[in-house]
């Protein structure tokens, strides 16, 4: 099976914004809007074949995009031309995610969290005792680009403990490094990072 013709978790648009009431463009921290676009997801959600929901900007793929934190330290990465997603070639990026999986049983703050852990053990490897807290940051909406039109972002934090190391797992795909949050405001590196990454640089320094 292709990787489009997955099955994802997908949610009619006029549901998470409440007929566009809701909707908003880049990083969305207001407590109460949060709290009812998630809950507004928990009960319309559904599955969908991924080629399909790419192409189909009534509905939104919810992401979970986890920035990892090492007190004034964002782990940044960068694919390589080894790896997939030719869009994203020489862009840095400050998120882990992907598309989630329905589980059978789950609620939708279960399904989100599992899927959020396969993610990041797929990806990295970190020690289980380096981990402090995760933190939920808000909600990212992009709808200026075609990828980000159907695509909504559960944007949070993973707060590592001081020395914390943290290694990519797919090498010859993926770089990583450690960047001081500061930096990250500099024009050569914040014209390099995805347009997600450009949101949360924003709010977080």
């Amino acid at each position: 099976m292709g990787k489009m013709d997955e099955m994802i978790l997908v949610v009619p648009r006029e549901n998470v914004f409440a007929n566009e009431t809701l909707t908003f463009q880049g990083v969305n921290s207001d407590g109460e809007t949060i709290g009812k676009i998630m809950a507004h997801i928990e009960r319309h959600f559904s599955e969908m074949r991924r080629g399909d929901a790419e192409e189909d900007p009534a509905f939104k793929q919810p992401i979970p995009y986890v920035v990892i934190k090492r007190e004034d330290e964002i782990f940044v990465y960068e694919r390589l031309e080894g790896g997939g997603e030719t869009r994203l070639h020489n862009k840095l990026s400050l998120g882990f995610g992907g598309h989630m999986n329905f589980a059978e049983g789950l609620d939708f703050s279960d399904i989100l969290k599992l899927n959020t852990d396969r993610e990041l053990d797929e990806e990295l490897q970190i020690e289980e005792s380096d981990k402090e807290k995760m933190v939920t940051l808000g909600l990212i909406n992009d709808d200026e680009n075609s990828v980000g039109k159907v695509h909504i972002g559960i944007l949070s934090a993973l707060e590592l403990k001081p020395g914390a190391h943290v290694e990519v797992k797919e090498k010859e795909q993926i770089a990583g490094r450690w960047m001081k949050a500061s930096d990250l405001k500099e024009k050569s590196a914040y014209d390099r990072l995805e347009s997600w990454s450009q949101f949360v640089v924003d709010i977080l320094v």
